[in-house]
């Protein structure tokens, strides 16, 4: 059974604004027969006020009203709907009439008298051109949130190509550049501007990342991605591994290679440092523990066990060395924990003139074995950090006690602390043996000690010092050293407030 054609004017929602009652309720009868949702105005004001209380698809309007006539009322509905369809009425039908009330925004006009045929086929063009004009809308708005999305997903796309950390060359069938996104062109050293269509080989100088792009071109059946570790043309460039897969269409056909390239000369010298570190840590075991086996061999074994005062000796160098392993324990622990990440814990706002103080209280005991002096000039109203209380006693007990250690007898120590340029600083110094200038670069590394005469006999483990100055570092600040080879040395801890 076919589907009954729907009466074009069914549903529609039509204002007639006549002050002629037998006009207005001839009209709202016939429309009304057709489906129409009619409404009626006795003038063009009430007309005015109908349109702003509810949506109507077309207006028919008399142009000869009381109070508001018709061509002021079409300049109202034109500005508050401009796709509202306005067949004008009128008794004086002039050409001149017809092209003003065109002008002014009307869509057709019926001249008085008119037969219901008339106004029948009048108000169903009307109401279909009102269709097509929201049609026509609908498509537009759909358009343009379609264009708008485009382009928000284009931004999009482009933003996170541009912001990634990792290198991101795209090249084409031809070997030519299509996209390289600035950490591309940083990893690559990329100096020249670089345009759409530069051959690779001008662009990269190095022919294994040439060679590795080209392989992926000629990837057998099965394989996805080829890998390479590109070595360094200079010292100052980095290690790259570089990652290169075939971009194909839906035939399967080979359109270009994305090469992805990622910096991993920090890997490469981690696991170097970790060699390092192994080598350095067996040694630095090696030795105390071979002087406890030795002592102990000499009580096992050896003549003179019966004197206890050489026994009590022998045990009291044993328990020194136990200590001095259970120290660079307690100091590979904290390096671990700085390795994977660990390094700061809670933050709380702390008073370092109350934190100073206890370090050197602690330390004071130290102190006056050696005859050193300890002066502290601490303001009370120093403004607070944000920092971990455990991290930064660490830091300061460290430096301090290294400031009585490497002192003379009778030596002193200064603590000061005071605010400068949004950033408190905190200095220890000694009137010690200083710090030679070839040494003063190295004294940060894990391990490394001073080595001279008047060093020998200090016990220590040589991660003290680089302890501190991470620990300093995760907490944004900063370590600084000053120093004159048998003068003493100034150590400056900079905490951002």
């Amino acid at each position: 059974m076919a589907e009954a054609i729907r009466p074009p004017m069914e549903g529609a929602r039509i204002l007639i604004a006549d002050d002629e009652p037998p006009i207005r309720k001839a009209c709202a009868k016939i429309l009304s027969e057709q489906g129409a949702v009619v409404e009626v105005a006795e003038n063009g004001l009430e007309g005015l006020e109908k349109a702003k209380a509810r949506e109507f698809d077309l207006a028919l309007i008399d142009l000869k009203m009381p109070q508001m006539d018709g061509m002021e009322l079409l300049e109202h509905l034109n500005r508050l709907d401009p796709d509202l369809v306005k067949i004008v009425i009128t008794g004086f039908a002039t050409l001149e009439t017809a092209v003003e009330a065109v002008q002014r925004g009307a869509y057709d006009y019926l001249a008085k008298p008119f037969t219901p045929g008339e106004l029948r086929t009048r108000v169903n063009r009307g109401v279909e051109k009102r269709a097509l004009l929201r049609e026509a809308k609908k498509l537009r708005e759909e358009r343009e949130r379609n264009l708008l999305e485009l382009t928000t997903e284009k931004s999009r796309t482009q933003t996170i190509i541009q912001c990634m950390g990792d290198g991101l060359l795209v090249t084409n069938r031809d070997r030519q550049v299509v996209l390289c996104n600035p950490a591309g062109r940083r990893l690559l050293k990329i100096k020249q501007s670089l345009q759409v269509g530069d051959p690779l080989t001008s662009v990269a100088g190095c022919p294994e990342f040439v060679e590795l792009v080209e392989s992926a071109m000629n990837l057998k059946e099965g394989q996805e991605m080829t890998s390479r570790e590109i070595s360094p043309v200079s010292p100052a460039d980095p290690v790259l591994m570089a990652n290169c897969a075939p971009v194909k269409d839906e035939k399967g056909q080979i359109m270009g290679v994305v090469t992805v390239l990622r910096d991993i000369t920090a890997l490469k010298e981690l696991d170097k440092a970790k060699s390092t570190f192994v080598s350095l840590v067996s040694h630095e075991l090696q030795a105390p523990l071979a002087a406890i086996e030795g002592y102990l061999d000499v009580i096992l074994e050896g003549p003179g066990v019966e004197d206890r005062q050489k026994v009590q000796k022998i045990l009291e160098r044993c328990r020194e060395r136990t200590g001095g392993l259970l120290a660079l324990i307690q100091d590979l622990l904290a390096i671990s924990r700085m390795q994977a990440g660990r390094i700061v814990r809670g933050k709380e706002k702390l008073q370092l003139s109350a934190l100073l103080r206890e370090v050197a209280e602690l330390l004071r005991g130290a102190a006056r074995e050696r005859n050193i002096e300890i002066n502290l000039e601490l303001p009370e109203d120093l403004p607070s950090v944000s920092a971990n209380r455990e991290d930064l006693t660490r830091v300061f007990t460290n430096l301090v006690d290294n400031a009585i250690k490497y002192n003379r007898p009778g030596g002193k120590v200064f603590l000061r602390a005071k605010a400068v340029e949004g950033f408190l600083r905190v200095e220890i110094q000694d009137t010690g043996i200083g710090i030679a200038p070839p040494e003063r670069e190295k004294i940060f590394d894990e391990f490394y000690r001073v080595k001279a005469k008047e060093t020998q006999g200090i016990a220590g483990t040589g991660l003290g010092l680089s302890i501190a100055k991470k620990l300093l570092e995760a907490h944004n600040g900063q370590i600084e050293v000053e120093s004159k080879w048998q003068k003493g040395s100034t150590f400056r801890v900079l905490l951002p407030l």
